[in-house]
């Protein structure tokens, strides 16, 4: 990674408008300021409620912000003098509302013919649902993604938000934005991205359902190549109550790893070819795992092609050897964060500025955009980070 402050990012000069709100659009918008993109968050009065000190939100990095009060009677204008100058806005309200505010693609756009509109929902902008509340676990649940992970005859398994709100929703925003930027850029004019969180967590299934018309793939949990049914994918507790995940799929990654488990010694091991036998192979694989700690079959598979690796927690995880070595995790303004991603050999990204406060830029912002003066929150500080 480029050291903090340094570098520019590929997407230096392009200009940014994040209408703030929670999850999958703000995770997006960091993710193009990380890589160079001037974005300019705006905040609207007492913020959006996320409970957390802003200048502690990671996703609000590398961004400035200004604070506008879109129910006031200036306060749309204001947002289409932004988007006037602006590259790209990105939004996550419900279908309707930007429109009923005054800022919807239609206003923007006429102020703006080129202006990339990226609009970020769980359910899209029409359908049954649309106008409907909703959450990750509620978007993942209907497009048969949470339904595949978990234990077999166990529940499905929440993993987190990551699945809907950042891998079917931000990315695919970010994905959509960059690509009708190209088009616009290219001789086309602006439009709008409609990135559903279904959608893109729906996309993101693209293989398994290639598998299941294929026979390849059993439309439950647990019964699988990659849902934890193979003994061989999957993971195992450790003498210490810690975990360890193996991946060795492939035949001389698993002989690698029968070898430095111990698996074998005696040559009763059930045939991992015969799925009649996972069931004896798992109990025989975690049985080996419950002799040691998570440290010492670290230690035993460190460096080998066995495709063994601990679960290491969030804390854990800046610390791993390699990680450490990569850079994957920086500190910056006294927070351990994830550094950005990915990586450019001619425009590297960098962590430039720490977490938007409210308000706080509203000066830099009218001065860098040519704008009318923008008042700053009243508890804002311009430069005070």
């Amino acid at each position: 990674m480029a050291a903090a402050g340094s570098g520019h990012g590929p997407l230096a000069g392009v200009r940014v408008v994040e209408l703030a709100g929670i999850g999958p659009g703000p995770f997006a918008a960091m993710l193009l300021a990380d890589l160079g993109a001037d974005v300019v968050r705006v905040d609207r009065p007492g913020g959006p409620g996320l409970g957390i000190d802003p200048a502690l939100d990671v996703t609000g990095r590398n961004k400035r912000s200004v604070v506008v009060d879109l129910k006031a009677a200036d306060g749309p204008a204001t947002v289409l003098d932004l988007a006037e100058r602006a590259d790209v806005l990105i939004e996550g309200y419900r279908p309707g509302v930007a429109e009923r505010l005054g800022v919807g693609p239609e206003q923007c756009l006429a102020r703006n013919p080129g202006l990339v509109y990226g609009r970020m929902t769980g359910w899209g902008q029409d359908g049954p649902l649309a106008a409907s509340a909703g959450h990750d676990i509620g978007y993942t649940a209907v497009t048969g993604a949470l339904g595949m992970i978990g234990p077999a005859g166990g529940p499905p398994a929440v993993p987190a938000n990551l699945l809907g709100d950042y891998a079917g929703g931000s990315l695919y925003l970010v994905v959509g934005v960059l690509a009708a930027l190209h088009h616009a850029r290219t001789g086309g004019r602006g439009q709008v991205v409609d990135a559903a969180i279904v959608d893109g967590t729906s996309h993101l299934t693209a293989m398994i359902h290639g598998m299941l018309a294929a026979g390849a793939w059993q439309d439950r949990r647990g019964a699988n190549l990659l849902d934890g049914g193979c003994p061989f994918y999957g993971v195992y507790e450790t003498a210490d109550g810690q975990w360890m995940a193996v991946g060795a799929l492939e035949r001389p990654f698993y002989d690698e790893f029968a070898r430095l488990l111990g698996l074998d010694a005696d040559g009763t091991a059930p045939d991992r070819d015969d799925p009649a036998r996972w069931g004896e192979l798992r109990e025989a694989v975690a049985a080996r795992f419950r002799t040691r700690t998570r440290r010492e079959w670290t230690e035993v598979f460190e460096g080998t092609d066995a495709c063994v690796a601990p679960v290491l927690s969030l804390r854990e995880a800046p610390a791993h050897p390699h990680l450490a070595a990569r850079g994957t995790f920086t500190e910056y303004a006294g927070l351990t964060q994830p550094a950005p991603a990915p990586r450019f050999s001619a425009t590297p990204g960098a962590l430039r500025r720490p977490p938007a406060v409210p308000g706080a830029d509203a000066a830099g912002v009218a001065r860098d955009w040519d704008l009318p003066s923008l008042a700053p929150a009243p508890d804002a500080r311009e430069g005070s980070r």
